[in-house]
């Protein structure tokens, strides 16, 4: 008995069947910029080519991309489908809008400040130098030794205020009233932190004092309520389960917080000491009225004026000597040691809180 082979039915076409390639956005993307570009091209025609319009350009190529692919999807997928690809296309852009300015200040940073990256930059001080060369160690020093000693004052305090606030106040009015003011706390100027620093150790030294300590004591007034507040939230977020199988084996309330609470929550504890870190490290109005400037290496805390990098690139650019474009130079290659200090510290804090977050799983 002869069989009948039926013809196979050819797969149909994403356009015909309702769905767009995945080529087609791109391509619709594509041909906005290019659009966007020619226009613009036309508008700077007898311009010089540093006067084009890049901003522009990729505003109105986002905004018709986003017409584009609405129209597009639309006609093929059907209005539903094509206000999904609408509203894509506009969470898209709204993030890369909230990325661009990231980019350019780290772009501008690095491509004016990495021609003094050099070996001089980080050995040698400003003491003696009126125009070309010297370098920040001064300063270098100074930013780790001050913030560091802002770290010590500041976490130890804010850590067991964050302990007191989740674990024993409870909701009673005192654990309120310190929830308020550390809110409080959280919005003041950082020129207020420095004015409260000075004023205070004016009490015992005198008008006219600097040091170091001064600056670390205000900046820890601005880091205390950052620490507080996260450290809180991480200690709210460990498990009631785990306080209360501690209860149930006899062990006390502090030895339950040392033991389960902490390492339980060290991982989110440590970014948060990162971010008060990263808040305070590049303040300079706090410590032009604390800490001073000076051209040369201090490494005591109590004596004298001690130099910072905020403090650095701002002297750079306000007073640039007899040599501008080395002063500037200096300036920009100081903010990028800011930035890569911060972001060392970032990763510091995501390895360490790694290493000590909880294990789970069986072994």
């Amino acid at each position: 008995m002869a069989t009948v082979s039926l013809p196979r039915s050819q797969p149909s076409l994403s356009l015909t069947a309702g769905h767009l390639p995945s080529w087609v956005p791109w391509g619709l993307l594509a041909l906005s910029f290019v659009i966007s570009g020619t226009v613009f091209g036309i508008l700077n025609s007898g311009q010089p080519l540093a006067d084009f319009n890049i901003a522009g350009t990729l505003f109105f190529g986002i905004l018709l991309y986003m017409g584009l692919v609405y129209a597009v999807s639309s006609i093929v997928e059907g209005p539903r489908k094509g206000v999904d690809r609408f509203i894509t296309a506009l969470v898209s852009a709204a993030f890369v809008v909230a990325l661009l300015p990231l980019v350019s200040v780290i772009w501008t940073v690095v491509a004016d400040g990495i021609d003094r990256m050099d070996v001089e930059f980080f050995t040698y001080t400003m003491r003696n130098v009126i125009g070309e060369g010297g370098g920040a160690y001064h300063a270098i020093a100074g930013t780790l030794m001050i913030t560091l000693a802002a770290a010590v004052i500041s976490v130890p305090i804010g850590l067991m205020t964050s302990i007191y606030l989740v674990e024993y106040g409870q909701r009673g009015r005192l654990a309120r009233a310190i929830t308020f003011f550390v809110d409080v706390m959280t919005g003041i100027p950082s020129i207020v932190a420095g004015l409260f620093a000075y004023a205070a150790f004016v009490i015992f030294f005198g008008p006219g004092i600097s040091m170091g300590i001064m600056g670390a004591v205000a900046l820890s007034v601005l880091m205390i309520p950052v620490v507080v507040r996260s450290s809180e939230e991480m200690l709210r977020l460990v498990p009631n389960e785990l306080r209360e199988a501690s209860y149930a084996l006899g062990v006390p309330k502090w030895l339950t917080i040392v033991k389960v609470v902490l390492p339980t929550s060290i991982a989110g504890i440590t970014t948060g000491v990162m971010l008060a870190i990263a808040r305070v490290i590049g303040e300079t109005a706090p410590l032009l009225l604390t800490a001073g400037f000076t051209q040369s290496l201090n490494w005591n805390l109590f004596d004298g004026n001690m130099m910072t990098l905020p403090v650095f690139v701002y002297n750079q650019y306000a007073n640039q000597g007899t040599s501008p474009d080395s002063a500037l130079a200096r300036a920009w290659a100081g903010a990028l040691v800011l930035i890569l200090i911060v972001m060392a510290l970032n990763l510091l804090a995501r390895a360490v809180a790694k290493y000590f977050a909880p294990k789970t799983g069986r072994r």
